[in-house]
């Protein structure tokens, strides 16, 4: 398990296109990625606690391509299901979104259905991963949460990382390890205690409106953090579901299986006509006059009438931005698909290209100063 070394050529490339933004509301800072047609319903993806916004860089590139509005978040400093559901329902509101579709992964799986439950006619449709019901297993393990505020954060990290299977590992997840272990030497302490605290706090799913035909469970069927029985119970829970299940892909099924994700079982429709467009300023594709999320894109499912969120909320936004990306340059998508794939090229390979091209250039020198001496 490596927390160093060169990040993925792919994720560089991405780095490069599509800002991360920063906004304030209330207390709360939020990170997050949002890139594709502003016209549809977005899939927003949550992370579990050793992951950020920036896990799922994959899916953000590989589904705006095709038509996805992708939104990836940080679930900033948090402490509790109750201030979730209210914090989560205000960054939605403070972006105009009214309808979204959700996909969690372990504690992020566990936050979607809890947010479900609470604001059903915000929530076309789950997509659940290596997730769970409710919180009491985790509780029992963790005997110390009491005192996780005051943990240093070297040992709330090792924590967290015992958690994660040190391999062998398949190459596509031995990577997903490693990135995932550099996202977490990102995280701060209380980033660190305030997901833990999500983790062992009392709390349970309960019944969810939105039909089983809406939810997708994908599990992976070699090992998980999350335990077995926990995620049977998701099965159990959820009969009439859609299910996906992974011989291989380990914790992080998003890093190492990225092309798993299907959307259209559970009605999320792409716009691929507005796929040409997208710029570095602002990560959108499409007609900037497009404000608001089009529900009438996806599928007519019964119940989402009059759905239009929170409404009388205060938003309390203080401050938003988004680092770096000035150029107003649009990106055709061709050359974005060929600068990812020239982007994958590993800086490994690169500086043994260069060894290699020195070596010869002195073999080449010696070569001739040799004639040379023996015309001589």
């Amino acid at each position: 398990m490596k927390s160093g070394g060169a990040a993925p050529g792919d994720y560089v490339y991405f780095k490069s296109v599509v800002p991360l933004h920063k906004i304030s509301i209330g207390q709360k800072l939020w990170r997050y990625y949002d890139f594709g047609p502003k016209t549809v319903p977005p899939l927003v993806c949550i992370p579990g606690i050793a992951g950020t916004a920036d896990v799922y860089y994959k899916q953000i590139m590989s589904l705006s391509m095709k038509g996805y509005r992708v939104i990836s978040i940080d679930v900033p400093q948090i402490w509790n299901h109750h201030e979730w559901i209210h914090s989560f329902e205000k960054f939605l509101d403070s972006m105009n979104i009214h309808h979204v579709h959700i996909y969690g992964t372990s504690l992020g799986g566990f936050l979607a259905q809890i947010f479900a439950q609470h604001r059903p006619r915000r929530v076309k449709s789950l997509v659940l991963s290596n997730t769970f019901l409710e919180t009491h297993k985790f509780a029992a393990a963790m005997p110390w949460s009491p005192v996780v505020n005051w943990t240093p954060s070297f040992l709330l990290k090792r924590y967290l990382l015992t958690g994660i299977r040190d391999g062998p590992h398949e190459p596509f997840i031995a990577d997903s390890v490693d990135f995932v272990v550099s996202q977490v030497e990102t995280l701060s302490r209380d980033d660190l205690s305030s997901r833990l605290m999500l983790n062992v706090n009392d709390a349970s799913v309960g019944s969810l409106m939105l039909p089983d035909s809406f939810i997708t469970i994908m599990d992976t069927n070699d090992y998980s953090a999350v335990p077995q029985q926990l995620k049977d119970q998701v099965n159990e829970r959820y009969p009439g579901a859609r299910r996906a299940v992974l011989k291989t892909g380990g914790d992080f099924p998003f890093l190492s299986r990225p092309d798993e994700l299907h959307l259209r079982r559970v009605g999320v429709e792409p716009r691929p006509d507005l796929v040409q467009g997208f710029t570095h300023n602002n990560g959108s594709a499409g007609s900037s006059k497009d404000k608001k999320d089009g529900g009438n894109n996806f599928d007519n499912r019964p119940g989402d009438n009059g759905g239009t969120g929170s409404g009388g909320h205060d938003h309390e936004t203080q401050n938003s931005g988004s680092e770096s990306h000035d150029s107003d340059e649009s990106i055709p998508t061709s050359t974005m698909l060929a600068n990812t794939i020239l982007g994958m090229v590993s800086s490994t390979l690169q500086a043994s290209l260069c060894m290699l091209l020195i070596r010869h250039y002195y073999v080449a020198t010696l070569y001739i100063s040799s004639r040379q001496l023996l015309d001589v």
